[in-house]
């Protein structure tokens, strides 16, 4: 036993040999541990030390830096031994005093003076302090003087496997597909170990899994996590709990270790299609029931989750198809079959659909698994209801002359039941559509009837709406627009436009248009109106006027030559008596005195004294008469007539009409002059009717009964 402990020590003290025959110290630190000390004194020391002695014989310098090392957590009964100082410079005499100084000198380190030994007083701990950096110095005993330099050196704390490996992260979640391949890589997880991971295999960590097995696997250095079964399915299990272990020592005995767990979840993929619930679904569904209507669900259920569940919702086949649709809910993952047309009993009593669910999204990896789709049958029964009378028709057009017989028969509705029992019907009108009660019906026909005169020319439309109500079902009753359009008779005279009154001059020339009437009619026949004009009996032979058609315009003429405008000064071979002129104003009568100031028609230069005429040429000459007064502004009307009256009617001069002197004068000083029509040409030139041609033909010919040839000039 002595031997073979006497070979580990021998082992330990290897290196540190090696490490001071290296170095030149005089003075040399003998580091110790445990083993050292139970062989303190042994021939194997004292051997090892003098052939040290022997090999380092320099003397040149008293001190060598070295390195002590110290065990960590040493708690023993004694203080633990680091090493010791020892200078050549000691004789032996107990004449020198050693010192130490630096990191936990006095605290955690203390040195014997005399024999320079170094022990630590205090338990260790290397993860709360790696290394100590303390300072030695060999002083004379009596006078304290340094004998030599002081030097540094460094005790270093060894480190024990005290502190087992720590998953600081954990505990983990994963998760990894359902139907991953085989060593499909899941996560990876890692743990610490405070030891020193240079010295020994203390913080060698090797990483193993004690439950989670067969389904995963773990890299023993690296702590990757893997699939260890090929297709595992989510719809079967979902969750796993994996507990992992870190030994360290290398994964040895003795070894410390530490675990965490991991939740590995398996993701979904479309790996199911859809199937429904059943594969025959029954529904009823009244007749009357609103287009729109949910008529039912079906529902195809899909072990996957998400997105990968989500299924579309079709009919394929059915003798419904054109009456039913179906819709996806995508919160409810349910098809709702809805009406798109109205249902009818009496027609077809039940349908049949084939639907189908089909996945939406499809995974191409697992398109083997398929086909992602399913099928059911729908049996929809329709159920009887009561229905409201149905017209033959939506609306009604009738047709009726405007002087058709009282009562007579103007057209007529049709209704019937749908439903099986038929009730019988009964027509009615909708007064609030025939205020005039103008019509009547058969309540049991629905024979629609006169019941007062039709005037077209007062309303060519009549709208009613016919009601029809089940004499066993009041409350079940139906409507109906009935459009009577009124036809046209010949029932009313031609009217002439306006009343005519026609002037000619006793110098007229044969083919002079005298005038153009026009007659109207309120009727309204199909092609149009056509009248015949004549001449009063009393006219008929009467040589000097002939009636001509034109068109829609008749025209009474003799003969016409084409008169100028010309100025109304008098020239000394006319007299204005021979010319008539018209005027067609009209005023805003009597009371209409704030219009216009009417005492601006006045002639200021006749106020005072005689206003030589300028239309005539008298003959006569007319005595100065007393002038009038300005008449102010807002004059009566009435009286500022009557005296122009009297004026004129004592006046033998005066032309029969007074429109001229009223009217003639413009005032003075005008820049833009005249704006009188008559005598706004100034040319012996006829006028020109040739623009008539632009209006059209009606007005070319017009313009052309007007115009009068080289002839007429002449003549």
């Amino acid at each position: 036993m002595p031997e073979r402990l006497a070979d580990m020590l021998l082992d330990l003290w290897t290196p540190l040999i090696i490490l001071w025959i290296t170095l030149p110290p005089c003075i040399y630190m003998a580091p110790m541990n445990q083993s050292q000390i139970l062989m303190s004194g042994s021939p194997l020391e004292l051997n090892r030390l003098s052939e040290e002695q022997r090999i380092l014989n320099r003397s040149k310098r008293g001190w060598v830096w070295n390195q002590m090392f110290v065990l960590e957590e040493f708690s023993g009964p004694e203080p633990i031994l680091v090493g010791r100082l020892h200078t050549d410079l000691d004789p032996g005499s107990k004449k020198i005093k050693y010192i130490l100084s630096g990191d936990g000198a006095g605290t955690i380190f203390q040195i014997n003076d005399i024999t320079g030994d170094i022990h630590a007083i205090k338990r260790l701990d290397r993860e709360e302090k790696a290394e100590y950096t303390l300072t030695a110095q060999a002083v004379d005993w009596e006078t304290n003087k340094p004998l030599e330099p002081p030097s540094e050196f460094i005790i270093k704390v060894q480190d024990i496997n005290d502190n087992a490996p720590e998953f600081l992260n954990g505990p983990y979640h994963a998760t990894v597909p359902e139907m991953s391949i085989l060593g499909t890589s899941v996560t990876n997880v890692t743990a610490t170990d405070a030891d020193d991971p240079v010295y020994g295999n203390s913080a060698k960590l090797v990483y193993s899994i004690l439950e989670g097995q067969p389904y995963f696997s773990i890299e023993p250095e690296t702590a990757i996590i893997k699939t260890a079964l090929p297709n595992m399915d989510r719809e079967a299990k979902e969750e796993y709990l994996v507990v992992i272990q870190a030994k360290d020592m290398g994964g040895h005995s003795g070894g410390l270790s530490g675990t965490t767990t991991l939740t590995v979840t398996l993701t979904d993929v479309n790996d199911n299609p859809p199937k429904f619930a059943q594969s025959l679904y029954h529904f009823s569904v009244p007749e009357d029931v609103v287009l729109g209507t949910a008529i039912g669900r079906v529902k195809a259920n899909d072990q996957d989750i998400g997105e990968n569940a989500q299924s579309s919702y079709d009919i394929i086949d059915g003798d419904g198809t054109a009456l039913f649709e179906i819709t996806s809910d995508t919160q409810a993952q349910d098809g709702v079959i809805r009406l798109r047309k109205p249902l009818d009993f009496e027609t077809k009593k039940s349908y049949t659909l084939k639907v189908e669910a089909a996945n939406v999204y499809i995974d191409p990896r697992f398109s083997s698994r398929g086909p992602f789709k399913d099928t059911a049958t729908v049996k929809i029964v329709v159920e009887d209801a009561d229905e409201p009378p149905v017209f033959s028709s939506p609306t009604y057009l009738l047709e009726v002359h405007e002087n058709a017989a009282l009562n007579s028969v103007i057209g007529q509705v049709t209704a019937r039941d749908p439903d099986i029992t038929s009730s019988p019907i009964r027509f009615s009108i909708d007064r609030h559509t025939d205020l005039e009660r103008q019509f009547n019906i058969n309540a049991d026909d629905g024979k629609i009837t006169l019941a007062t005169p039709l005037d077209r020319e007062l309303s060519v439309w009549h709208n009613i709406t016919i009601i029809a109500t089940e004499i066993r079902n009041h409350s079940q009753i139906s409507r109906v627009p009935v459009a009577i359009k009124v036809l046209d008779v010949n029932d009313n005279a031609p009217e002439f436009a306006s009343e005519y009154e026609a002037f000619l001059c006793e110098n007229g020339k044969p083919g002079q248009v005298i005038q153009t009437v026009s007659a109207m009619d309120k009727d309204d026949p199909k092609n149009g109106h056509y009248f015949l004009y004549s001449l009063l009996p009393e006219m008929v032979n009467n040589p000097n006027f002939t009636i001509k058609k034109n068109e829609v315009i008749v025209v009474l003429f003799v003969t016409l030559r084409r008169h100028k405008n010309e100025p109304l000064i008098i020239k000394d071979d006319e007299d204005v008596r021979e010319n008539i002129i018209r005027y067609d104003d009209e005023g805003g009568g009597e009371e209409d005195t704030e219009a216009f100031d009417i005492a601006t028609l006045q002639n200021p230069d006749g106020i005072n004294g005689f206003l030589p005429r300028k239309d005539i040429k008298p003959d006569l000459q007319f005595m100065p008469r007393q002038g009038l007064a300005p008449v102010p502004n807002g004059v009566d009307v009435d009286e500022f007539i009557n005296v122009r009256l009297h004026e004129a009617d004592n006046d033998p001069t005066a032309p029969p009409y007074d429109s001229i002197q009223i009217y003639g004068y413009e005032g003075r000083g005008s820049v833009a002059g005249s704006l009188s029509s008559l005598e706004s040409t100034t040319s012996d030139s006829d006028q020109n009717f040739d623009y008539l041609s632009d209006w059209g033909p009606r007005f070319k010919r017009l313009g052309e009964l007007y115009s009068v040839g080289e002839s007429d000039k002449e003549t």
